[in-house]
């Protein structure tokens, strides 16, 4: 089990807060604006030091309060780890078994966790840097020293960013596409091997929940068979008109194809919803077999917007995992869950455990 113990103070609307969770399911039920969300909105922040829901630190520390502070106490295999994590004004500090030091990379490893959240249809419908996202967290995961590679990239494109917005000289700007072209090229390898390595998956869950053949096409970021170095060469002019390189991982997508459709043109929202519930499923079971360890799912209000059966369809992929999950839920129902697992009431930021 990923989280044994749990306690935030001064996040949200929560004053102070400790959960004590159950190995398998554990339901976290309240009115709306009673803290339910937040509650796993701060255990999202413990595995991956920011929000899931975009916020910045100012929105999540408490009213009144100068900083928050998250603690958890996370086994890997078999061994508990303390995590810890404060956040304020002044940035943020984490803390592993005592030590200062790292960040979100650190607090990723310690704690991998994914979620599904109401806006998870987003991975299908929205913009290509979610799937860019997505792909990099597999690729995380799998291929190590992959979050280096990525750094190290992002800081090339950065800097040749830069010197086309400053109006530099031609042989200046071409001075960085060496470089770029070769970090570039370690990025979409590792990329096509995540993909590879989570296609089966994500195939095979793709068609339990909607019934329908699905396929996944990598877009590189430049046009298939032309040598990048050629396409930065070419598009120099471009480049310096828009003020940013346009030709690049940077620019890749991941295409969905559904019954031979592109899915997020013409699936509805719910099946868009259940797509990408099965896409971070897929990773996640990626995760797993290349991590050797179970990861924590967080489901955060799982019945919006699908019907009884395609809830059903969705909880046999969360239990088929074999992680620990954590749901949030306006009612107290245990038959997502098939009545297993530790039910808790969240109600003006206070929680307490129902059975």
């Amino acid at each position: 089990m990923p989280i044994l113990e749990f306690s935030a103070q001064g996040f949200r609307c929560l004053a102070s807060v400790e959960l004590e969770a159950d190995p398998g399911f554990n339901l976290i039920c309240g009115p709306n604006a009673s803290g339910k969300t937040s509650i796993l909105e701060a255990i999202a922040y413990l595995g991956r030091g920011k929000s899931f829901r975009g916020a910045p630190v100012t929105s999540l520390v408490r009213h009144g309060d100068k900083a928050f502070v998250l603690f958890g106490q996370v086994e890997d295999g078999g061994r508990v780890a303390k995590v810890g994590v404060r956040n304020s004004a002044d940035g943020l500090e984490v803390k592993i078994d005592g030590r200062s030091g790292g960040g979100a990379a650190e607090l990723a490893a310690a704690l991998p966790l994914q979620i599904i959240d109401p806006d998870v249809h987003d991975l299908v419908a929205g913009a290509p840097d979610q799937r860019r996202r997505y792909l990099d967290w597999i690729a995380f995961h799998v291929e190590h020293g992959y979050l280096e590679t990525w750094r190290r990239f992002r800081r090339a494109l950065k800097q040749r960013n830069a010197a086309l917005r400053s109006g530099q000289a031609a042989a200046t700007i071409s001075g960085w596409n060496a470089e770029f072209v070769e970090l570039a090229g370690r990025v979409d390898a590792a990329r096509r091997l995540a993909l590879e390595v989570a296609r089966e998956e994500l195939e095979e869950t793709g068609a339990a929940m909607l019934g329908a053949e699905i396929r996944f096409e990598y877009r590189p970021g430049w046009k298939e068979g032309v040598d990048l170095l050629d396409a930065l060469e070419s598009g120099l002019e471009r480049d310096r008109q828009q003020g940013s390189t346009q030709s690049g991982p940077h620019r890749a997508d991941l295409r969905l194809i559904y019954d031979e459709r592109q899915a997020r043109k013409l699936v509805s929202r719910g099946q868009q919803k259940l797509l990408a519930c099965a896409m971070v499923i897929a990773a996640a079971q990626t995760a797993q077999s290349a991590l050797e360890r179970p990861l924590l799912m967080l489901l955060d209000d799982p019945a919006a917007e699908l019907d009884d059966q395609s809830l059903a369809r969705l909880m046999a992929g969360v239990r088929n995992l074999g992680c620990q999950v954590i749901a949030t839920s306006l009612a107290p129902d245990t038959a997502i869950f098939d009545g297993e697992g530790a039910v808790f009431h969240v109600e003006h930021g206070e929680l307490s455990r129902v059975n």
